[in-house]
């Protein structure tokens, strides 16, 4: 985009900081922002009829929430840590698919790929064992690493700032079960602690990888 173009962009933007814990979409509330997150990780969840929370997923970094046309939100989201993201009103969004065309084709391709990680999720949650969930949620975080080009034989950092309630709640385990996987992984030496973050180096990715296949 040219800088005009980024100019008018950022003008229609409203920047929000979160502090962790803090709620910024209520599940069921009047659909009338988009978001686009640009720092820290939140918590998507929805709420049961008898008041029990289903983690659904995490968003960080590069993430847009509020997507769906639905006219009240499908689920809540929370903070994990800070949070710091951009807000759009609805009207000013249909007018900035109009003006940039690459925009609305980028959110297409965005719930695209939205649908593809929810259908990986039914599979994860209905077919691999415990120790293939906790691989397949590491190598999905990857990604998710603020850390970049550091030497292999640094390990690879994976940042985990969610609790490991919520990591057990999204992979359909038992919290005992996350940290007995964790602990094993170490021991076989896939992952190991990183003592600079909150978080994992992953010090073999092929194994990993093939883990989280079932090989």
């Amino acid at each position: 985009m040219t800088e005009h173009d980024l100019g008018v962009l950022s003008a229609a933007a409203v920047i929000v900081r979160k502090l962790p814990r803090q709620r910024f979409i209520d599940e069921g509330a009047e659909a009338i922002h988009f978001f686009t997150m640009s720092e820290g990780t939140a918590r998507i969840f929805k709420t049961l009829a008898d008041g029990r929370q289903q983690l659904v997923s995490f968003a960080s970094r590069g993430d847009f929430l509020g997507l769906a046309v639905a006219s009240r939100y499908a689920y809540s989201v929370e903070a994990i840590d800070a949070v710091s993201y951009c807000r759009f009103s609805r009207p000013d969004l249909r007018a900035l698919l109009r003006d940039f065309p690459d925009m609305e084709k980028r959110l297409l391709e965005i719930t695209c790929h939205e649908l593809i990680l929810a259908q990986e999720q039914m599979l994860l949650l209905g077919r691999k064992s415990a120790r293939e969930r906790v691989a397949s949620f590491l190598i999905l975080r990857i990604s998710r690493s603020a850390a970049r080009g550091l030497e292999p034989t640094h390990g690879i950092p994976v940042s985990l700032p969610m609790t490991r309630s919520d990591i057990a709640d999204y992979l359909g385990l038992r919290i005992e079960t996350v940290s007995r996987t964790l602990s094993s992984m170490k021991q076989d030496g896939l992952i190991r602690s990183d003592a600079s973050a909150h978080g994992v180096l992953i010090a073999n990715l092929a194994a990993l990888d093939a883990c989280a296949a079932g090989a």
